[in-house]
């Protein structure tokens, strides 16, 4: 390294030292200063920005009740964090998800989904806990700022050095770096989780539950991956073990007795009730999966993907994987109108297509071949065909791997397209959403009894027990409320 090559390093190093002294906030629950480049009102104000990103991916679930009831739950807990006079907001997402997160400044998100297999409001106010713990330690801002401060590094590497490589070395690093934060965070955020409701009058232990319930989601999961030939899902990505035998998580949840007093409380059968006739799995407002054909009740839409394609429901599109993983159909919405027809429509969001052409099916539409940028990493040849129904335009956006391929899988592709119609009466059932409904088993109830009368298609067994918080082998006893689908 020659002289002005180590003075200008020199000059990197004390800007990157100043920008780490100025940035150096005390963190809210350790008093401790973090590096933090984010103030408490900016925060909040990515907060109020990333809600609104989220309300676009995501509809809120309407039931009034429930939402007043963890309303209210956040609320008690947010009283007793180390951040109190924030305000804090929570959402009950119309998802089937198993999932709660938080954003920075204070807005929390915890799906249908997850709720589902809570069986306690103490498991309830854990997730919330949990997440609040997040706002509360900044993890949110501290990960931002952790990556600022390693795309600081990996630009002085380059320029000290001139060697790119380097500087791409570093930036893997200062990402590694990032990637632990994230997993002492969700350590942190279980720890202030039980702390919280330990001074909220919970028995702090009951983290463990809620670590559990998500465990054995990632445990089901495994079995459903190996299955479906595709890797599992890992819902909490501390733990490689169970929670119950865990004991980094033993240790950091026992602190949390000290704050434990008098009072214990759970109100079990209030938060089952309210469980009782949630949807579960996708709602009719984002339409159901029954095997490879979709139903919308209000859209009134039938549609057909090809046989052993696997097809996901998400919240904007809908996605199918053919067998091989080698080729794509996407299918989005957007608004039709009587000024434009079909091709119209295709050549203005799409511009011109070659072997265009009016498709056949029950609907008006027309298909054609165009190029974009493939998701399988280049621009190639693809088919888009779009289908007008009342004043929804279908967009279908077929892709390969290859242009034979493409060729290959092109008669099932326009096959998709061409089924889209209005439901026949004795389909309306099948656009009708699954419920949750609270019984109490009887004597001699087993979950594989339960099962052989459940709508549930796959795994019914392991769902029911997963819906009770008895997975992987747990039984019933008389008398006692469970969850079943209906």
């Amino acid at each position: 390294m020659n002289l002005a090559m180590a003075r200008i390093t020199q000059i990197l190093i004390v800007c990157i030292c100043s920008a780490f002294i100025a940035g150096c906030a005390s963190n809210p629950v350790t008093g401790r200063p973090n590096l933090v480049f984010t103030s408490e009102e900016k925060e909040i104000q990515i907060g109020q920005q990333a809600h609104q990103q989220i309300l676009t991916q995501y509809s809120l679930y309407d039931d009034p009740a429930l939402q007043d009831y963890v309303t209210t739950l956040t609320d008690e807990l947010a009283a007793n964090s180390h951040r109190s006079e924030l305000d804090f907001h929570v959402f009950v997402l119309d998802s089937p998800e198993v999932n709660a997160f938080a954003l920075p400044g204070g807005y929390l998100y915890i799906t249908r989904g997850i709720m589902s297999y809570m069986n306690s409001e103490a498991e309830l106010a854990g997730v919330l806990g949990h997440e609040i713990g997040h706002v509360t330690a900044r993890h949110g801002v501290r990960q931002q700022s952790a990556s600022t401060i390693g795309g600081l590094l990996s630009a002085a590497a380059v320029i000290a050095t001139g060697n790119r490589a380097i500087g791409q070395a570093s930036n893997a690093a200062s990402t590694a770096l990032v990637r632990g934060y994230g997993r002492s965070h969700e350590l942190e955020a279980d720890r202030l989780g039980a702390e919280y409701l330990a001074r909220t009058g919970y028995d702090p232990q009951e983290m463990i539950n809620v670590v559990g319930i998500l465990k054995d989601q990632e445990e089901f999961d495994k079995k459903r991956a190996a299955e479906e030939g595709r890797e599992p899902r890992a819902y909490h990505g501390v733990f490689s073990t169970h929670p119950a035998n865990d004991r980094r998580l033993q240790e950091v949840i026992r602190e949390a007795d000290k704050f434990t007093g008098e009072t214990s409380r759970d109100a079990k059968g209030r938060f089952l009730e309210l469980t009782n006739g949630m949807d579960y799995g996708p709602s009719e407002s984002q339409g159901l999966l029954r095997g490879t054909n979709f139903y919308h009740k209000e859209l009134d839409l039938a549609l057909e993907f090809p046989n052993n394609w696997r097809v996901a429901n998400q919240p904007t599109q809908l996605i199918a994987a053919s067998p091989e993983q080698n080729a794509l159909i996407r299918v989005t919405i957007a608004q039709a109108t009587t000024s434009r027809s079909p091709q119209e429509f295709i050549e203005q969001n799409y511009g011109q297509v070659s072997n265009g052409r009016a498709i056949s099916g029950g609907e008006e539409g027309y298909t054609g071949i165009t190029r974009i940028d493939s998701p399988f990493g280049q621009q190639q040849q693809s088919r888009i065909s779009v289908i007008f129904q009342g004043n929804q335009a279908y967009q279908f956006l077929s892709v390969a791997q290859t242009p034979e391929l493409l060729q290959q899988y092109d008669t099932e592709m326009l096959a998709t397209a061409e089924s889209v119609r209005g439901l026949r009466r004795d389909e309306r059932e099948f656009a009708t959403a699954r419920k949750i409904k609270l019984i109490t088993a009887r004597q001699g109830d087993t979950f594989e009894k339960l099962a052989e009368n459940s709508p549930i298609e796959n795994h019914a067994v392991d769902q029911l027990r997963l819906l009770n918080g008895m997975f992987p082998d747990g039984q019933p006893s008389a008398g006692q409320r469970i969850k079943i689908v209906e």
